[in-house]
């Protein structure tokens, strides 16, 4: 157990001032062709669009964008022009915390996920700036190279980590557990870190995160932790899966009780043009009274509405088809960021 520091994180559960967004313009989001560039656009919107119905939403648009944007987000959505590298708002925008000073915004160090070749983060930084002047929180610096979609909180002391993320030698060379556990302790308020082994198959390939938690592992409550469940054994991720319920299985909260454990299937859909999927409904975004969660067109689509509508039975469930956001590298919780009420 770590002593934790002045600031914690709330679960996403907790009530939400905002959420943040960024806009796509690389490449890698927008894609190749005019109809790819389309979809990212309007998928992006879709997910800005469907959280503004519940809570205030805030997305950076780089100026090359800004008309793309103008026209597709809604009128009560707030726009901030402002350079962007990419649009994984989670991994490039600050974790926010609360305290004694009111709201306070970590700043994590970003690499571009450990430093891909294909990456770049060149305006990252201002990018996580502007969220944390405009919200007016506390900057807190860190030195740990991390991205939000690398924890999740049950916002009483319980994280879920990643060894492959926090100890990855192309991140934080040299970094020890507990020197990841004490700076998460000082940052966000952690006292008991839960060390997953890794993330899924596909996200440790060239254009994935390395092994980010979000779509692997999440808390709908207080000891009530929704984990991916890969049934299909010619998956590579049905071993993954396997080796994390088990993990979980034998793990304790900050509170010294055992998690309650609820398997989210994994889509019946395994393969894509690029090879083995990540699709995971693991990766919603809960805001204001409702879930924005993953579809994928998959006849697991309904079993996974039923699980959510029974872990989080007082918000309402808004599907939406999460493919291109997949095919771009992430997910509805990878684009946004939750600023907590005080």
């Amino acid at each position: 157990m770590k002593t934790p520091g002045p600031w914690t994180m709330p679960a996403e559960t907790a009530p939400h001032a905002a959420t943040w967004m960024a806009w796509p313009s690389a490449p890698y989001t927008l894609g190749h062709t005019g109809a790819e560039a389309e979809l990212a656009r309007t998928t992006w919107a879709a997910v800005a669009n469907t959280i503004a119905g519940f809570e205030p939403v805030h997305v950076l648009v780089p100026p090359s964008e800004a008309e793309h944007a103008r026209r597709l987000l809604a009128d009560d959505v707030v726009r901030h022009e402002v350079l962007l590298d990419d649009a994984w708002y989670r991994d490039i925008g600050p974790t926010f915390v609360v305290g004694p000073d009111g709201l306070g915004a970590v700043n994590w160090v970003f690499n571009g996920w450990g430093r891909q070749d294909w990456a770049t983060w060149e305006h990252d930084a201002r990018a996580s700036e502007v969220a944390t002047e405009l919200s007016g929180a506390t900057r807190i610096d860190s030195p740990l190279v991390n991205e939000g979609g690398g924890i999740h909180t049950d916002g009483a002391g319980t994280f879920l980590v990643t060894e492959t993320v926090q100890l990855d030698p192309r991140r934080n060379p040299g970094w020890t557990r507990e020197q990841v556990e004490d700076e998460l302790a000082r940052t966000v308020g952690a006292q008991k870190l839960i060390w997953l082994p890794r993330g899924l198959t596909r996200d440790d390939e060239r254009f994935g995160t390395r092994g980010h938690v979000d779509i692997v592992a999440t808390f709908a409550d207080r000891g009530v932790v929704l984990v991916h469940d890969q049934r299909d054994t010619d998956h590579p991720d049905a071993a993954v899966t396997r080796e994390i319920h088990a993990v979980l299985r034998e793990a304790r909260g900050a509170d010294g009780k055992p998690f309650d454990l609820v398997s989210l299937p994994a889509p019946t859909t395994l393969r894509d043009a690029e090879g083995w999927v990540d699709y995971s409904y693991v990766n919603h975004y809960v805001c204001n009274d409702a879930v924005i969660a993953c579809a994928f067109d998959d006849p697991s689509d309904t079993e996974a509405r039923e699980v959510l509508t029974e872990a989080y039975p007082s918000r309402h469930i808004v599907q939406i088809d999460a493919r291109p956001l997949f095919a771009r590298g992430g997910g509805i919780h990878c684009i946004t960021q939750q600023q907590p009420a005080l």
